[in-house]
């Protein structure tokens, strides 16, 4: 079985239009997740690590990182501070064709 990047993967994968129509609309949370991750990776922690520095359980950490939790705001805000950041929250305008389907 030949081994595929996940970029190739995604790209692939999001030629179908009703996989990119589904991606799109969780667009905002894979943002969230992968901007916890990188920056928790770029503070050289564990998961372990930020459960200490926050009082959240790894497992709960894990499961943000996987997508299966929704995280609250003071969630977020919590895990922002025990990487030493702090959480930023904008609105951007739509592109064209994503305001059209509002």
């Amino acid at each position: 079985m030949k081994m595929i990047k996940y970029e190739d993967f995604k790209k692939e994968t999001l030629i179908d239009p009703e996989v990119k129509t589904a991606y799109d609309e969780l667009s905002c949370e894979f943002d969230i997740i992968q901007a916890m991750i990188d920056t928790r990776k770029s503070q050289h922690m564990t998961q372990k690590d930020l459960s200490k520095a926050t009082g959240i359980t790894q497992a709960d950490i894990s499961r943000i990182e996987n997508g299966t939790r929704n995280p609250s705001l003071a969630m977020l805000k919590r895990l922002a501070a025990g990487m030493g950041m702090s959480l930023k929250i904008e609105f951007v305008p739509l592109q064209k064709q994503q305001a059209k389907n509002w």
